[in-house]
C-alpha cells in the first residue's frame, strides 16, 4: 500500500497526519480479524453449532482445513476473551511497525504454526487463536532482543502479563489445553523473527536516544590546551566535524605549519652592516 512507503528517516520531516493514517489502518486490520472471531462465536452460540471439527486434527485429511479455520473457533466466550485482547494488541503493533511486510509475516506465522500442529500434536481437535497469539508475542520479543529495540521488548512483556501464565502455556500441564499450539506458535514466531532480522524498522527516536550535539561533544572530549575553535591548537579528534583540505583558509592549510619563513635580506642594510676592514 502507498501509505506504507512513508518512513520517518529524518525527524524534522515527521508527518503526523500520515502516521495517524498508518495507525488507523493498523487498528482496522487488527479489528477486522477480532470481529471475525466474535462473529463466528456469536453464530455458534446463537444456532447451537458444534464447530470443533473445524479445528486441526493432526495427520488427518479431515483435520487439514483446520490449519486455516481453527483460530476462528473457540470453546466459549471465556476462551475467546482470553485470546482477543493480546491478539488485537500484537497484530496492531505488527502492522504499525513492520508496515507493508507485516502481511507476509502474519500469514506466514499463521500457516506455519498450524502446519506444525497438524504434523506434531496429540490426536485431538485443536481449536483457538492462542497459537497465533504465541507466535505474535514470540516474534515481537525476539525481534526486540535482536534489534535491541526497547519498544518491542516492552510490548511483548506487557502482553505476557496481560495474557497471564503465557510461559507455562507451552508446557503439558493441563490435558484440556492445546499446549502444542502454544509451543509451535512460539517457535514459529522466533523462527520468523530470526529470518527477518535484517529488516530495518525506521522510526523517530526518543529524546533520550538522540546523540549529543557536535559542540557539546567537542567540549567534553577536548583536553587542556585543545580548543577546537583555535586553528593553532592541536587536537587528536574532531567528532561530528569534517572540513575538506580544499576548503581550509590559507593560514590553516596543511602546507602552512605555523613557522615563519626567513626574511629576504635587504642589500642596502647588508652593505651597511658589513664588517669594515682596517
Amino acid at each position: 500500500m502507498a501509505v506504507f512507503r512513508y518512513y520517518p528517516e529524518d525527524p524534522s520531516h515527521y508527518d503526523k497526519a500520515l502516521e495517524k493514517k498508518i495507525a488507523r489502518h493498523s487498528f482496522l486490520f487488527a479489528l477486522f480479524f477480532t470481529l471475525l472471531f466474535w462473529l463466528v462465536e456469536f453464530l455458534s452460540e446463537l444456532f447451537g453449532l458444534d464447530l470443533h471439527r473445524g479445528g486441526i486434527f493432526p495427520l488427518s485429511l479431515q483435520g487439514l482445513p483446520g490449519i486455516l479455520t481453527s483460530p476462528f473457533i473457540h470453546s466459549g466466550y471465556n476462551h475467546l476473551v482470553s485470546n482477543t485482547i493480546p491478539f488485537f494488541i500484537l497484530l496492531f503493533a505488527l502492522v504499525y511497525y513492520y508496515r507493508g511486510l507485516s502481511y507476509r509475516i502474519f500469514f506466514q506465522m499463521y500457516l506455519l504454526a498450524g502446519v506444525c500442529v497438524w504434523l506434531a500434536a496429540r490426536p485431538a481437535w485443536h481449536i483457538g487463536a492462542s497459537g497465533v497469539v504465541y507466535a505474535l508475542a514470540a516474534f515481537h520479543f525476539t525481534s526486540g532482543v535482536i534489534r535491541n529495540d526497547l519498544r518491542l521488548l516492552v510490548l511483548a512483556i506487557v502482553v505476557v502479563f496481560l495474557y497471564g501464565g503465557m510461559v507455562w502455556g507451552i508446557l503439558p500441564l493441563k490435558p484440556e489445553v492445546s499446549w502444542e499450539s502454544h509451543l509451535w506458535g512460539a517457535l514459529s514466531g522466533i523462527t520468523l523473527a530470526v529470518y527477518y532480522r535484517r529488516y530495518r524498522i525506521r522510526r523517530r527516536k526518543f529524546d533520550w536516544e538522540e546523540e549529543p550535539s557536535g559542540e557539546e561533544s567537542s567540549e567534553e572530549e577536548t583536553g587542556p590546551g585543545e580548543n577546537p575553535h583555535d586553528p593553532t591548537s592541536v587536537t587528536h579528534d574532531a567528532p561530528f566535524r569534517h572540513v575538506s583540505n580544499s576548503t581550509l583558509p590559507e593560514k590553516e592549510s596543511p602546507g602552512n605549519t605555523g613557522t615563519i619563513p626567513p626574511e629576504t635580506p635587504d642589500p642596502a642594510a647588508a652593505e651597511k652592516n658589513r664588517p669594515q676592514g682596517g
